[in-house]
């Protein structure tokens, strides 16, 4: 069961991070975490305390920064990387399973993302790991019928050719057409070069 492999694995990770905090701690808790890694073990990062709250940033970008200059962080992130597979998909799917047909069914949103993006809720399919042995083991709770397949379909910068489509913009029309990187094709005419020289 891949949520008690996960969970064994928190309290393993959880019990090494109070060792090289000498003490127990709310890892949940930014603020805790903050005092832990900057108070107390003197971590040296260009590090501000936040306006609202008065306490120091522990953000995933921040962690990721100084992951090399104490074991202590490294170990941060892996703790809360195990925690957001577990609440966002494997604690979560069950919940989301329809009871009619036995299967989870996503919502694909067309008009939710600041960026016009399509994107995929209740679950966010779009966000599942995949680079390391976590991830590899979490597609693995997804199966189909026997004679069903799996699609993947990427709609190779399907916005831009919408957007293209809709301004008649000739250019972009002519480089999706023609096959060329559509970054490449607008970078090479606003620096007037030619397509092989956008480095």
């Amino acid at each position: 069961n891949i949520a008690l492999d996960l969970h064994e694995k928190l309290s393993i990770i959880e019990k090494e991070i109070y060792r090289l905090a000498e003490e127990e701690f709310n890892i949940n808790s930014p603020k805790k975490v903050g005092e832990i890694l900057f108070d107390k073990l003197q971590i040296p990062a260009k590090v501000k305390k936040t306006k609202t709250n008065k306490q120091y940033s522990t953000s995933e970008d921040l962690l990721q920064s100084i992951k090399d200059k104490h074991p202590i962080i490294p170990l941060l992130l892996d703790y809360r990387g195990i925690k957001k597979l577990l609440g966002t998909y494997i604690e979560a799917f069950p919940l989301l399973i329809n009871k009619e047909t036995g299967k989870i069914h996503t919502s694909f949103n067309q008009a939710i993302t600041a960026t016009g993006r399509l994107s995929s809720s209740n679950p966010n399919l779009q966000n599942i790991p995949i680079r390391d042995e976590l991830g590899k083991e979490m597609r693995k709770v997804f199966s189909v019928e026997d004679g069903y397949y799996f699609l993947s379909a990427d709609y190779s910068q399907v916005e831009l050719r919408i957007m293209a489509h809709l301004a008649q913009d000739e250019n972009m029309i002519e480089a999706f057409k023609s096959g060329k990187d559509i970054h490449q094709a607008t970078a090479a005419r606003i620096f007037n070069l030619p397509l092989d020289e956008v480095d």
